[in-house]
């Protein structure tokens, strides 16, 4: 009994893992997706700012505007390469957050098998007793009835 109870207190800490497991790997996902919006947003307003640019230098423009573009098209150079690098640290932590949910839903996975070959091997016991207990019933009826027709065979 101690040995199930404690089987039962594994699979539930187990299952509390795996769901611990999964609110991770959801979050994580969710910022992969944040990371990911931003830095479509960036590349987008990046290529924005360019044809801007160059619709101004086909217009004609003051060397200090084209100064302040060319700056302002660096900063969001290093805003695009800081947020790539924040995307790639998202995906990361996201495939560490399935790998451990996948290592919890296997343990919880191995518990459950373990759990029902017991219970196989506790029916095939019990259908073993059964049937022993059915042979030996057989066995005596047999013998009872050997007795008894011997018995009213030598008396006629």
């Amino acid at each position: 009994m101690s040995r199930t109870s404690a089987l039962d207190t594994l699979i539930e800490l187990t299952r509390e893992a795996v769901d611990n497991a999964g609110r991770h790997l959801a979050g994580a996902r969710r910022s992969q997706q944040q990371a990911q919006a931003q830095l479509d947003t960036l590349l987008h307003y990046r290529q924005e700012y360019s044809q801007r640019l160059q619709q101004a230098m086909q217009e004609g423009m003051e060397p200090a505007s084209l100064l302040n573009y060319q700056a302002f098209l660096g900063s969001l150079d290093d805003a695009i390469d800081r947020a790539r690098q924040s995307l790639h640290a998202q995906v990361q932590q996201v495939g560490q957050r399935q790998q451990h949910w996948l290592e919890q839903q296997r343990k919880l996975n191995s518990y459950h098998t373990l759990i029902e070959r017991r219970a196989q091997a506790a029916q095939l016991q019990d259908n073993r007793s059964q049937q022993r207990l059915t042979d030996e019933l057989s066995a005596q009826l047999r013998l009872r009835g050997n007795a008894f027709t011997s018995s009213s065979g030598s008396s006629r």
